[in-house]
């Protein structure tokens, strides 16, 4: 799998996520999922190469200077040249300066460039998984992947990966300038290189393993958190302040823990590294000076050497420092690449069956059949059929849990049924696109949801092209234009997360904006009016009246005084239709509808004592 394409899936069970298959733990594989980011930037990856490549070249002729300056440079007969061996080595630094520059600029704005296209795929993904993945998943691990996970791959697309190559490069250029300048002293370092390389890899392992924990219980910390700042003012109700902090402190305890661990790691690494690094340069040294005592190589030519073998060793040791950032950007790829691996379960076939134009709205349930994928065992739906011809206003009702919500679910195409078929106009929902299904709906939920946005912008979330002429005539069918003439900007009033700075109510009221601006020809009013107060109440059932004209409308209510004036009332309990028809008639039957409107309509509440 890849980050591009999304991989195979892994069905929708968000349990997966976090989960590294153990044959990936001990590499850096995940990490070839960017190569089609960088693709898409050729010019620019092979410029940084380009300057990458002049640099280490400048870097290996530092030493090269150096000789034979040692060698030639403080004899008498060639003193003149020692000018020139110091003019040379200033342009040498000049290009490797100017090289160094233009490389890091191009690989850092390289990486931003990709992680940003990444983000964008992440997101894109994201919104178009299946509902049922977000039934089992947290919001905040979701939102510490598109954001944390990617800028570690930020680091090391825009740092590691650069320096790691300039490191080997200049390992592999000064190893082979080391067996041109000493075949005898190279044969010394290729003995010492396995005593260096076996530890980092085994060491390596250890921090990959250690950084992906550090993420994992990062992502923790911050679901949580991003959990109890949504609901903080039920938080401050219930007074629960200090279990959240004891609950946050233990979880971030444990993100620090986890990070100590893989620092302590990566310092072990580092330090072994390092040690093993210098103490064979030290050796290597040794055995050059007994060869320059015994005239077997120059002053100048075992200068050459060395500083060739301490740009060996300091590319190694440098490799062993971003080795563990380059782990902990393969342990982000992988999660990210677990995410975008998850297949949506509900998805357009390959050859969508058009809905029909003009839309009808003829809705049909035929013998449904339908569980919860996290509740299986309990059957939402049993063997549901009705029909609500084009027009027709019809009402769900029944207690809790009775399978009302459930068929609004259906007819978004949230979910599909495990049996029997829903169809919009004649077609079967799973052969049609969800995009062209939802696109003939307007829905009101009983939870209205609204954005940290303008107030226009939030009735316009239901068609983002429609004028401000017609965002201000659905305010005004919502019954909402009056209070927003009471706020400070009006239209442009900024209403803070979900609404917070405003009422229920008014949340409400710009949530029937939102349907009555998108115009589609099903409407679909999920307690629609809950949160209104009487005087509202009777202006939005004006509205909602003019609003279902001509279109077809199911509507969930609790209220019965609120579906009196629907075509047909459906009555529904335990996942069944147990009766169906008129208020009246209903009544007459003597059942559950006859029951419930007894206890709305016939109960006279007792007083509440005054204390």
């Amino acid at each position: 799998m890849n980050l591009d394409s999304g991989g195979r899936g892994l069905g929708s069970s968000a349990s997966r996520i976090g989960q590294a298959p153990e044959d990936n733990r001990r590499n850096i594989r995940p990490l070839l999922a960017v190569v089609p980011y960088v693709m898409r930037y050729k010019g620019r990856a092979l410029a940084a190469l380009v300057a990458l490549v002049v640099a280490s070249l400048a870097t290996l002729v530092l030493p090269v200077a150096v000789r034979r300056m040692i060698d030639f440079g403080f004899t008498e007969q060639y003193a003149g040249l020692i000018h020139q061996y110091f003019s040379v080595l200033i342009l040498v630094a000049a290009v490797l300066a100017g090289a160094s520059a233009l490389r890091y600029y191009l690989v850092t704005t390289l990486g931003e460039r990709i992680v940003a296209d990444l983000r964008t795929r992440v997101f894109d993904h994201l919104t178009g998984l299946s509902a049922s993945f977000f039934d089992s998943s947290k919001s905040g691990e979701l939102v510490s992947r598109l954001s944390a996970d990617t800028t570690q791959l930020k680091s090391a697309v825009g740092a590691s990966v650069s320096i790691t190559l300039r490191n080997l490069m200049l390992f592999m250029g000064s190893t082979l300038m080391m067996v041109v300048t000493s075949p005898r002293l190279s044969l010394f370092v290729l003995i010492v290189i396995p005593i260096i390389v076996l530890p980092l890899v085994a060491f390596g392992r250890v921090v990959r393993r250690r950084s992906r924990e550090a993420q994992d219980t990062l992502a923790e910390a911050s679901s949580y958190a991003a959990e109890l700042i949504g609901a903080i003012r039920t938080l401050q109700a219930f007074t629960n302040e200090r279990m959240a902090k004891t609950r946050f402190a233990g979880a971030v305890t444990r993100a620090c823990d986890a990070a100590f661990a893989s620092t302590m790691a990566r310092a072990w690494l580092t330090g072994i590294a390092i040690f093993l690094v210098f103490a064979c340069v030290v050796v290597i040294l040794w055995v050059g000076a007994q060869d320059v005592y015994e005239q077997r190589i120059t002053a100048g030519r075992l200068s050459q050497f060395v500083i060739y073998a301490v740009f060996a060793a300091g590319a190694l040791g440098e490799l062993s420092q971003v080795w563990g950032e380059i782990s902990q950007a393969a342990g982000a790829a992988e999660r990210l690449n677990e995410l975008l691996a998850i297949e949506p379960e509900i998805k357009s076939p390959a050859t969508p069956v058009p809905l029909p134009t003009p839309a009808r709205g003829d809705v049909a349930f035929e013998e449904v059949r339908f569980s919860y994928p996290t509740r299986k065992d309990a059957t939402a739906l049993d063997d549901v059929t009705f029909r609500v011809r084009p027009g027709e206003k019809v009402a769900i009702v029944g207690p809790s849990g009775a399978g009302k919500s459930t068929v609004f679910h259906l007819l978004l195409r949230f979910y599909d049924p495990q049996a029997g078929a829903v169809t919009i106009d004649g077609v079967r929902l799973a052969d049609a696109d969800p995009r062209d299904i939802r696109s003939r709906i307007a829905l009101v939920p009983q939870d209205a949801a609204v954005f940290a946005a303008s107030i226009a912008e939030n009735i316009r979330f239901g068609r983002p092209g429609a004028s401000d002429a017609d965002v201000a005539r659905a305010a005004e069918l919502a019954a909402a234009s009056e209070f927003i003439g009471r706020l400070p900007q009006g239209m442009q009033t900024q209403i803070g997360e979900r609404g917070v700075l405003l009422s229920g109510g008014e949340r409400q009221r710009l949530a029937i904006a939102r349907a009555i601006l998108r115009e589609a020809p099903l409407l679909l009013l999920d307690e629609a009016t809950s949160s209104l107060d009487a005087e509202n109440e009777t202006l939005v059932k004006t509205a909602l009246g003019r609003l279902m004209e001509g279109r077809t409308t199911l509507v969930i209510a609790h209220r019965l005084a609120t579906v009196l004036s629907c075509d047909r009332i459906l009555v529904m309990d335990q996942g069944r239709i147990v009766e169906q028809g008129t208020h009246d008639s209903l009544v007459a039957q003597g059942g559950l509808y006859a029951r419930l409107a007894r206890l709305q309509f016939e109960t006279t509440p007792e007083p509440v004592p005054v204390v």
